[in-house]
């Protein structure tokens, strides 16, 4: 849940799918305009906002609807600077110990495999 939550708030932030955030706005002024005019359809009014915009006396609650004005999204730069330095002491590292761990059986291991998987088939005549 963290992950998907850390994910949605970067493409929130860095992309235009904050846009998506403002379509309570466009409903609630597609209801205004309703209001005005009871036989404006959906198509009417996005047709009358996106295709033709106009200014006019809700231009300001215009602006404010998804995809109408599109802003730079936010990038974030992290750069080290000079005074950083990493070291490494080996004091602070053990030896471990190791042990080989086959990883096939010869036994079982068809011999001429090998050698024999990058030649052409042959064809026989019986």
């Amino acid at each position: 849940m963290i992950s998907i939550l850390l994910l949605s708030l970067y493409l929130v932030s860095t992309t235009e799918l904050y846009q998506l955030l403002k379509i309570p706005t466009l409903i609630e002024h597609y209801y205004e305009h309703k209001k005005l005019n009871p036989e404006m359809s959906l198509t009417a009014f996005l047709k009358t906002h996106y295709e033709n915009p106009v200014k006019d006396g809700d231009y300001g609650k215009d602006q404010k609807l998804p995809f109408i004005i599109h802003t730079t999204p936010l990038a974030l730069i992290f750069i080290v600077g000079d005074t950083f330095h990493f070291e490494l002491k080996k004091d602070h590292f053990k030896q471990i110990k190791s042990r080989k761990i086959p990883s096939k059986n010869d036994k079982f291991c068809y011999k001429g495999f090998l050698r024999t998987a990058w030649e052409p088939p042959k064809y026989s005549f019986s």
